[in-house]
């Protein structure tokens, strides 16, 4: 065994050489991650090697403030622990290789991880070894590789400055919602507008007060055709219609035996332009809306059609969409004129709204800041939809239609407005017909769906079929999904594309709210501690102030702001506020939900408590006491395999629904489908695995 394992050691060394020798007199790049190093090696050749530093290499320590406020705010950045390995093989290619070129992806973030790489390997920072692309194609790297520059200080120092006073906020705040509610809380800039938001909608829906009203909707057929119409009101002016003595009171006036008139009828055109290309926000929002993705799944989707995707057929890996973080809806040149080509090839030149120019349309220098599209319209989602998982397809398919469609001309609608009048009582219809598609071609659920009415002119005659009348009453603001609240943020100017995904995962798994129906709900926690936080922090929480920092985030980065005087007039105000708080708050008691049963154990109370994987039961002793017990759902059916006890809704630790029987471990029945009742069909069906539910 021992002359076998040190044979293996050997062969290991042996290649380690072997690959060391390789990389000499080679050109080195350092990207983020290995799926891109992989897509862009391949497009730069054997005298290139493409390595990751598998993101950040140095950051603020964890276990401290890091941030001098007595010296210029100056930050104690140490290597992220766990990253020696990778900062060691770095440091041996960077000594091997004939040039280093620093590659990481085209924001602050990226040129910030470029500025700590440059110094850990030490690096002189008068060279051009900094490339920036937005796309992963084999002409837009090599292109980039002629052009490299030196590192733009003031993407860093706008970084380095968000990452401070982010710091500051934090390891300021947390502290004193440790000692006021308990540990392992945190309040954050952005985090904070986030929840207050949350808070804010829900205080609205508890002071809604809904109000009664009625719709009066009638029927109407002229010969065979039939087209529907809503009350409106009397003698040309709009009448509510507040309860039903306000409708009986119509009725009254209408005629049953007598006919309608058609008094006006107005036909026009209608035009409905396409949106502009995706950003970043306007992206999670769709996804939200369109494919139910939440924000984290988008990203990460959204990350891997960026660094490329093994397309096979001598292809291999490519990069099939530009950089996802972007605030901006510009297009380059190229990239039109690539989409207008494929319009006019598709669909005709009626389709595009231009026109394609003959040869490459000439380009300005590199701009990083482009709109999120595919990198080549001709890659269609049906060409390459064997190619990519069932996420990445509806993601890129998504991107794809928007892009496109944004080139196109509007959908033209023929609209029809008519009114119906007996007595002085007026009915309204309206109706719509696509007649030139437009961008819809490339963007099926955009369109309208067409609303057609018969044919009418002013004099018609028309007969009333039915007349239904229904009570409603107003409905509160609805509650924050998350495209919603990403939306609110961005108007606010909160926050940037990069900071949206991490600030709603943090206030979930703080738990500081819950999502109910795909809507955010703040628990208790989340009131307490917002409350704290706009009572003793009130900068922090209101939007005004937060989107002035970011506004001064951007003026650092253009130039225009130096980063420490934009640091100390956030912190010193700040500072004081935070003495404060450790001076006024006093302990907050949190008191724990009774679950209405005892402890089977010891016989105390059981209590409600909220865990990683939701809420459970656990007994009140605790820690003395470490009974826990799931909650469950029953669902009113007798498990069909025991026929003892009750089958109940569970949950998987991803969150996926499934059942099985209350009596488990004693009856090991589970099932995907809900159980019928008096079936047996579930005993031997599709189910989960014992991994899957091992904490049923």
């Amino acid at each position: 065994m021992a002359e076998k394992k040190t044979s293996k050691t050997t062969t290991r060394k042996k290649t380690a050489a072997k690959k060391t020798r390789t990389a000499k007199n080679k050109k080195l790049v350092i990207v983020e991650s290995p799926s891109k190093a992989k897509t862009i090696e391949k497009y730069l050749g054997s005298t290139y090697q493409v390595v990751a530093s598998i993101g950040h290499v140095r950051d603020l320590p964890k276990s401290t403030l890091g941030v001098d406020v007595l010296d210029n705010y100056q930050p104690k950045y140490i290597n992220i622990r766990g990253k020696g390995p990778v900062i060691k093989d770095l440091k041996k290619a960077a000594k091997n290789a004939k040039q280093v070129y620093l590659a990481s992806d085209p924001d602050r973030e990226g040129e910030a991880i470029a500025w700590h790489l440059q110094y850990i390997l030490g690096l002189d920072p008068e060279q051009a070894n900094r490339v920036v692309f937005n796309e992963i194609t084999k002409d837009t790297v090599k292109n980039a590789f002629k052009e490299p520059r030196t590192i733009n200080q003031d993407l860093v120092d706008a970084q380095q400055a968000r990452r401070i006073i982010d710091r500051l906020v934090g390891y300021s705040i947390s502290p004193v919602l440790w000692k006021t509610v308990k540990r392992g809380l945190s309040a954050g800039r952005v985090q904070s507008v986030a929840l207050g938001l949350i808070i804010a909608r829900e205080k609205e829906i508890q002071a809604f007060r809904p109000e009664e009203y009625w719709t009066l909707d009638s029927e109407f057929k002229k010969g065979r055709s039939k087209f529907k119409a809503n009350f409106y009101g009397f003698a040309g002016k709009k009448q509510p219609l507040p309860d039903n003595a306000a409708v009986q009171d119509v009725m009254k006036q209408l005629d049953q035996e007598k006919p309608f008139t058609i008094s006006a009828v107005k036909a026009k055109e209608r035009k409905r332009s396409p949106q502009p290309p995706f950003t970043t926000s306007t992206m999670q929002q769709a996804a939200n809306t369109q494919l139910k993705f939440r924000t984290r799944k988008t990203m990460m989707t959204a990350q891997q059609l960026y660094e490329g995707i093994n397309l096979g057929r001598g292809l291999g890996q490519v990069g099939l969409i530009t950089y996802m973080r972007t605030d901006s809806t510009r297009l380059s040149a190229v990239a039109k004129n690539a989409a207008a080509q494929y319009i006019h090839d598709e669909w005709g030149e009626a389709y595009s709204s231009h026109k394609p120019v003959a040869g490459t349309p000439q380009e300005g220098a590199q701009d990083a800041h482009e709109a999120i599209r595919p990198t080549d319209v001709t890659k269609t989602p049906s060409s390459i939809k064997d190619k990519l998982t069932p996420d990445q397809f509806k993601l890129y398919s998504l991107i794809w239609s928007r892009f496109v469609a944004s080139l196109m001309t509007p959908e033209i609608l023929d609209t029809m407005a008519v009114t119906v009048e007996q007595n002085g009582v007026l009915f309204h219809a309206n109706g719509s017909k696509t007649k030139f598609p437009g961008f819809t071609k490339a963007y099926p659920a955009a369109k309208e769906k067409d609303n057609l009415l018969p044919d009418l002119a002013e004099g018609d005659v028309v007969d009333l079929a039915k007349t239904d009348s229904e009570q409603h009453f107003t409905m509160p603001p609805a509650r924050y999904s998350e495209a919603a609240l990403i939306k609110a943020l961005e108007e606010n100017g909160v926050g940037r594309p990069s900071t949206y995904a991490p600030t709603l995962d943090t206030i979930q798994r703080r738990n500081y709210v819950r999502v109910d129906a795909r809507k955010f709900v703040p628990t208790e926690l989340g009131e307490i501690v917002q409350n704290i936080v706009d009572d003793k922090f009130p900068d922090i929480t209101d939007t005004k102030f937060t989107a002035q920092v970011e506004h001064s985030l951007d003026e650092i980065e253009v130039g225009d702001k130096k980063w420490v005087p934009v640091v100390d007039e956030f912190y010193k105000p700040f500072s004081k506020e935070v003495e404060s708080a450790e001076k006024t708050l006093e302990k907050i008691t949190m008191h724990d939900e009774l679950a209405g049963m005892d402890c089977e154990v010891c016989g105390a109370p059981m209590v409600v408590k909220m865990g990683r994987y939701g809420k459970f039961y656990a007994c009140s002793r605790f820690p003395d006491c470490r009974n826990t017990k799931a909650i469950v759902q029953e669902i009113g059916i007798e498990c069909p395999k025991c026929h003892k006890g009750q089958v109940v809704e569970r949950k998987t630790k991803r969150g996926r629904k499934f059942y099985g029987c209350s009596r488990y471990p004693d009856c090991d029945f589970v099932s995907w489908e809900k159980p019928k009742a008096d079936s047996d069909d579930q005993k031997n069906g599709d189910k989960p695995s014992k991994k899957e539910t091992s904490k049923q």
